[in-house]
């Protein structure tokens, strides 16, 4: 069996994760919409007596998206969840595709990244982009060679 560097299985481990929580969301966000309606009848009938407030905050946030940017958000976060997951099995069998599709990826994220820092930082924002840097400059300097 190839042994596969750390810093290898950690990006693999990354975008699964990463994979993960998209398919989440995209489920989540696809089950608002097929009950959008339920939801908008219940956030106005239930009392909790402040036991749940994030069950109230999520309801709210999501009742301030009207239906097709549900749709599209759960859709989006569906295929780049599939796009996500491909990329993990393509590095995890050291694929040059992969390699490249991941550089490009994470590339073209990382402007739009320093964007967003320099309009405010936060400790997610700060966290998302230091990890993206790493991904980048690891695969970029540890590029496959063509076999």
């Amino acid at each position: 069996m190839k042994q596969r560097s750390f810093g290898l299985k950690a990006i693999v481990f990354y975008k699964a994760f990463t994979a993960s929580l998209l398919i989440v969301t995209s489920i989540a966000l696809l089950f608002a919409l097929k009950n959008y309606q339920y939801l908008e009848e219940f956030s106005q009938d239930y009392v909790l007596e402040g036991k749940a407030r994030i069950i109230d905050w999520i309801v709210e946030k999501i009742l301030n998206f009207n239906p097709k940017t549900l749709a599209f958000s759960g859709i989006g976060a569906g295929i780049y969840a599939i796009v996500t997951a491909i990329e993990a099995i393509g590095l995890w069998y050291e694929k040059q595709w992969a390699h490249i599709l991941v550089l490009v990826l994470v590339g073209i994220s990382i402007p739009p990244e320093i964007y967003e820092l320099i309009r405010g930082i936060s400790p997610i924002k700060f966290i998302v982009f230091l990890i993206n840097v790493l991904v980048f400059w690891y695969l970029f300097r540890n590029f496959p060679k063509h076999k």
